[in-house]
């Protein structure tokens, strides 16, 4: 029971189209996270998800790709020069 709600936390909490794409590597990624830091939250959904979010800054790198796809993807970041702007 606890179990199938924590992975269906991850499902919702990563988007449905995500999930589908990741499946297990979903799970994966963020089931250490949630016991660690949500577990007080199992199995409310909503509240893993909104935990998850909310500690953001704590979750492992695996897990902040699944909640979060687009930080991992590559660009400048501020305070940066480009090559072209030397």
């Amino acid at each position: 029971m606890i179990r199938t709600s924590l992975i269906a936390a991850l499902l919702l909490g990563a988007g449905y189209s995500a999930a589908l794409a990741q499946g297990v590597d979903a799970r994966t990624a963020c089931e250490p996270d949630v016991w660690r830091l949500c577990a007080s939250n199992i199995p409310n959904v909503g509240a893993i998800t909104a935990c998850l979010k909310g500690q953001k800054a704590n979750l492992s790198p695996a897990c902040r790709m699944v909640m979060d796809p687009g930080a991992g993807a590559p660009g400048r970041r501020r305070g940066t020069r480009s090559a072209e702007a030397q």
